[in-house]
């Protein structure tokens, strides 16, 4: 299943909700105000909307960056063998989601600078639990993996960036099928084994549903803006948590990629 486990997707929250309704109530006013002739949002007196979306594919980046060298660091250190010998990896992956539930509801009210580090501790801890993928495939797959990734990623996040239609609605039907998702992958662990051509055929949605989440969440980074624009601090870790679901949207991309390329050069 290549579904990342610790995604705060699974894990609803009251916060969560909040950049919710931000992006809804955005839309609304971009749509009246599109009626009425005006902008599509206000400028904040802290960022333009350029600088903040900078900042946030910056935040996404340098938590990939952190997450493939701690990856590999764990490899290459050894490290990665008495981690799984001792179970300590999975109180990690218990730690993992400690974190990411803390910083997804917790945001509101903790420092800028504690939700940054946040986001750079579960980068790290994300690195140390994705470490077997690089004791599983060779190096050229896996940097073979990232650039398609990195594609699949980029014509997506351009155009949720771009598109001049409202993607809101796209938010519950990728739910919809990453629930449906989950459960036929988790059926098939426990029940099937092996799903050959279907398994195949899983991964390219899965593949499809993580797309579609980044261009939806891209979309939502203009929404953040217009609706945290005045609050220096909450522009700050909306952008984090903006990064946080672009980081997470990714790393599925990558997975679900790497599952693709490991299947058809073992054939």
């Amino acid at each position: 299943m290549a579904y990342y486990e610790n995604d705060p997707r699974r894990n609803g929250s009251e916060q969560n909700d909040r950049y919710d309704q931000a992006y809804q109530q955005y839309q609304q006013q971009r749509y009246q105000q599109a009626q009425a002739g005006a902008a599509g949002y206000a400028e904040s007196p802290y960022l333009s909307l350029s600088q903040y979306m900078a900042r946030t594919f910056g935040w996404m980046f340098a938590g990939l960056m952190l997450t493939f060298a701690v990856a590999l660091a764990t490899v290459i250190s050894g490290a990665f063998v008495a981690l799984w010998n001792t179970g300590l990896v999975f109180a990690l992956s218990i730690g993992e989601l400690i974190l990411v539930a803390v910083l997804s509801m917790r945001v509101q009210k903790i420092q800028p600078a504690t939700a940054t580090a946040m986001f750079f501790a579960y980068a790290a801890l994300t690195g140390i639990n994705l470490s077997v993928y690089f004791v599983v495939y060779d190096l050229s797959t896996l940097i073979l993996a990232f650039l398609v990734g990195a594609v699949y990623f980029g014509i997506m996040a351009v155009y949720g960036l771009r598109t001049q239609r409202d993607l809101t609605g796209w938010g519950p039907k990728l739910m919809g099928g990453l629930i449906a998702l989950l459960v036929v992958s988790l059926f098939g662990m426990l029940f099937v084994g092996s799903f050959g051509l279907f398994d195949v055929l899983l991964c390219a949605v899965g593949l499809l549903v993580f797309m579609g989440f980044t261009a939806y969440d891209t979309q939502k980074l203009r929404s953040f803006y217009a609706y945290f624009g005045g609050d220096e601090a909450m522009l700050h870790k909306s952008s984090i948590i903006g990064a946080l679901q672009l980081y997470l949207d990714y790393i599925n991309i990558f997975l679900y990629v790497i599952r693709l390329l490991g299947r058809s050069r073992s054939n």
